[in-house]
């Protein structure tokens, strides 16, 4: 057998298709969308090398039109999660040994197969499924996820190519062995590409995964694993499941064999499954890797010297694309009184001009959000905001399900800092806006700081250098991503890490070097050529 330290294909990041009006590949597109909405669909649990199906069938629909049936999902239960597990770890045996190269060329082919032949499957099955428009499905489904792929394996090449130093006489070699378990993914509704870099990733450094994914993105799930198996990922190395949260954690965190958690979601599900992994410590071979990106409530801050078109568009596009539904998405601003009154002038504008409706229709910027559930929580903040003495809506602020879960884009003006929807996350198309004194300006950035539990991303517009270094100082560890002159979302792989600390999570880093050392266990190894033959050191004569 041949022999090599192998070089992979350098990655760039994949450019993102316009889909402007007339051209091929937004016809492409609608079509394939019109074409999976006019079919119904049964989607499986993949298991080892089976697809699974159930008794227990649940109808699925696009939130924009929840009347509609697209299909139906097969959900399981314990017994379907144990049985997972054993696949899992029967697949293990054999992806532990083989070679790393081959495990790279596996996910660098489902990078090419998503930029050609599946690329328009997954980002209309996103279209669909959760309610992306055009654009975003393409960032998200397609792009971030083709840069996901070819990243991380350069990522993987890379560390395995560090090595440690050895003195004369001796070979110290550093290994990256897999974890000795299987890993747990648990994904959001949000962001395809997260769902399937959460479990490609672990995947790609030669683990196992038992993958459980939102019931609200099932859909796309499905297109995942169709691209996995055209890849020629073995079966049984990504199991996905459908099992109810309660079923899957009685199983999965009493088993010895877990490894670790791979998991994007709310901070309060996060913060109980880390007390069950806690709770359950003993039984376990090995200490659990815990990796999780949790919740956000970012802001925006504008010093008194910001540009003011630049604020209002940050403002605009960071909380209001996609919803509001990124973890990442703008949800404070703070806003000089000096630049207020043409900030608010043009966020109203931006929002009054904004069309609301199905992603089909492509001249749509706001969708709906993904649940009735999502509906019910976001509303009750816009009603509690109506009612109250010290905030104030004005722009947004309707609601309306007859039809789809639709939300206006809503701004809350508040004379309270610590106003309910500048302090907790909403996770929809509402931002809360503060306008401070420029004479505060220190005032506010401990404010910042100080106000919410969360970490994860936040930006500053300043043309003020000196503002701008001290607000970037002060507000260290209020950010995980921090943006200068640029709204708070939309980092790219490769570029901008994602992740931040507090309780918006682990800060691992998914796109980076940083997420794949958490999914293996280093080993050194040393080599002596020469060993020592006689106990006695110099110094004793």
């Amino acid at each position: 057998m041949s022999k090599g330290f192998y070089n992979i294909p350098i990655a760039v990041n994949e450019p993102v298709r316009e889909y402007i009006p007339g051209s091929k590949e937004r016809e492409e597109l609608l079509s394939e969308y019109k074409k999976m909405y006019n079919k119904k669909i049964d989607i499986p649990m993949y298991i080892g090398d089976k697809k699974v199906f159930t008794n227990d069938k649940r109808n699925l629909s696009p939130p924009h039109e929840y009347n509609h049936i697209i299909g139906t999902s097969n959900y399981g239960n314990k017994k379907d999660v144990d049985i997972a597990i054993k696949a899992a770890m029967k697949a293990r045996k054999k992806w532990v040994n083989m070679s790393w190269e081959h495990r790279a060329s596996i996910f660098l082919k489902a990078a090419d197969l998503l930029a050609g032949p599946f690329r328009t499957k997954l980002n209309a099955a996103t279209m669909l499924g959760q309610s992306k428009n055009v654009m975003q499905a393409e960032i998200d489904a397609a792009c971030e996820l083709i840069d996901f792929f070819r990243f991380n394996v350069q990522y993987m090449s890379q560390l395995y190519k560090e090595q440690p130093q050895s003195n004369p006489g001796m070979w110290n070699r550093l290994e990256h062995r897999p974890l000795e378990g299987f890993i747990f993914a648990l994904t959001p509704f949000n962001f395809t590409s997260i769902c399937a870099n959460l479990c490609a990733a672990p995947a790609m450094l030669g683990n196992v995964v038992i993958w459980k994914p939102a019931e609200t993105q099932i859909y796309s799930a499905q297109v995942i694993m169709e691209l996995f198996q055209a890849a020629g990922l073995p079966d049984g190395v990504i199991n996905m499941v459908t099992v109810s949260g309660k079923e899957i954690s009685e199983v999965i965190f009493k088993n010895k064999n877990f490894a670790g958690l791979h998991f994007t979601g709310s901070t309060t599900v996060f913060r109980t499954l880390w007390k069950k992994i806690g709770a359950n410590i003993e039984k376990y071979k090995s200490y659990p890797r815990i990796v999780g990106e949790t919740g956000g409530k970012d802001f925006i801050l504008a010093h008194e010297s910001a540009s003011v078109n630049e604020v209002s568009t940050a403002i605009s596009r960071g909380a209001f694309e996609y919803q509001g539904q990124k973890c990442s998405a703008a949800s404070r601003a703070y806003i000089p009184s000096n630049l207020w009154e043409e900030i608010k002038t043009n966020i109203i504008h931006d929002t009054e001009s904004f069309k609301i409706g199905s992603p089909e229709k492509t001249s749509n910027f706001i969708n709906a959000v993904i649940s009735e559930k999502a509906f019910n929580s976001i509303s009750s903040y816009i009603e509690y905001a109506k009612s109250a003495n010290d905030a104030e809506i004005i722009a947004g602020g309707n609601c309306d399900k007859s039809v789809g879960y639709f939300i206006e884009p809503t701004i809350i003006v508040t004379t309270n800092p610590n106003f309910k929807t500048m302090v907790e996350e909403v996770f929809g198309p509402v931002i809360t806006i503060y306008i401070y004194d420029p004479k505060n300006w220190e005032t506010t950035l401990k404010l910042i700081d100080n106000t919410s539990e969360y970490a994860l991303t936040g930006a500053i517009f300043s043309i003020d250098r000196y503002a701008t270094e001290y607000a970037t100082k002060i507000l260290e560890n209020s950010a995980g991503n921090f943006y200068i002159n640029d709204k708070p979302t939309g980092a790219v792989v490769g570029q901008q890490p994602f992740g931040g600390a507090r309780g918006s999570g682990t800060n691992d880093k998914a796109g980076s070097i940083l997420n794949l050392l958490r999914w293996v266990s280093p080993r050194t190894i040393k080599e002596t050529f020469v060993p020592a033959t006689n106990y006695k050191y110099p110094f004793l004569g």
